[in-house]
C-alpha cells in the first residue's frame, strides 16, 4: 500500500501488515501523548485507545501537536480521534474522556498489547506500573522537562519506576523547567520506536535501562538497572 511504502525497509512487509492487528493505549494526549498518537497512526497501528480527561488551553499551544486555536476548551482525547480521522482513516481510535485512576484503570488497559505513558504525574505512573503488572502488559515510560527527557520500557515484574523515582514526588520536573516544543517530539519518537520494537519483537529495547537525554549539552546516556 502506497500509504505505508516509506515504512519499508525499516519494517518488512510482513511486519508492517502486522501493525494493523495491534492494540495500543496512550495515557495522556498532551505534549508526549499527542505526538505519540500521531506517529502510531501514521505507522498504521490498527487500534489506538486515547485516554485524557483534560481539555486544551492556550498554554498548550507552544508544544502540544494536537492543540490549535480552534479546539481550545475541547477534550484532548476527542480531538485526538478527530485528527486521526484526517491522518489515517484505516485505523480505529477510541477516545476515553476521563483520567485513569485506581477504579477504572483495569477496564481501560485490559485487552491492549502495550501501554504508553504520556503523563505528567508520578503517582499515576506508579498506578500504570501496578495495573500493567497485574494485566501482564508491557509499558513504555517517558518523561520530559526543559531540555531534558527520559525513556524506559517496563515489562511486568521489572518495577523500573521504583528505581527511577526513589524519592517519590507528586509532579515531575516539567512544572519547574517548563517544556519547549522540541522535547516532547523527541522523547515521544523514542517511545514509539520502543513500542514498535516490542510489538514486532526485533531490536534492542530499554528494558531495565533508562535513556537520559540532555539536549542542552547533547548528552545521551543509558543508566543500567540490571
Amino acid at each position: 500500500m502506497i500509504r505505508y511504502e516509506r515504512n519499508m525497509s525499516a519494517l518488512s512487509k510482513k511486519e508492517n501488515e502486522k501493525l494493523k492487528d495491534f492494540s495500543v493505549v496512550v495515557i495522556g494526549c498532551g505534549g508526549l501523548g499527542g505526538y505519540t498518537v500521531e506517529m502510531l497512526a501514521r505507522l498504521g497501528i490498527g487500534h489506538i485507545t486515547v485516554v485524557d480527561g483534560d481539555s486544551f488551553s492556550e498554554s498548550n499551544l507552544n508544544r502540544q501537536i494536537l492543540s490549535n486555536n480552534q479546539n481550545l476548551g475541547k477534550n484532548k482525547a476527542v480531538e485526538a480521534k478527530k485528527r486521526m480521522e484526517i491522518v489515517n482513516e484505516l485505523i480505529e481510535v477510541v477516545p476515553v474522556t476521563k483520567f485513569i485512576d485506581e477504579y477504572n484503570g483495569t477496564d481501560i488497559l485490559k485487552g491492549h498489547d502495550i501501554v504508553i505513558d504520556g503523563l505528567d504525574n508520578i503517582d499515576t505512573r506508579f498506578l500504570l506500573q501496578e495495573k500493567c503488572e497485574e494485566l501482564k502488559i508491557p509499558f513504555v515510560h517517558g518523561a520530559i522537562g526543559g531540555w531534558y527527557g527520559q525513556v524506559t520500557t517496563i515489562f511486568p515484574g521489572d518495577r523500573t519506576l521504583d528505581f527511577i523515582y526513589r524519592n517519590r514526588r507528586k509532579e515531575g520536573i516539567e512544572k519547574r523547567f517548563g517544556n519547549p516544543s522540541f522535547i516532547p517530539a523527541l522523547v515521544s519518537s523514542i517511545q514509539v520506536s520502543e513500542t514498535i520494537k516490542v510489538l514486532i519483537k526485533r531490536g534492542e529495547i530499554l528494558r531495565k535501562k533508562l535513556l537520559v537525554i540532555d539536549l542542552l549539552y547533547q548528552d545521551f546516556k543509558i543508566i543500567n538497572f540490571q
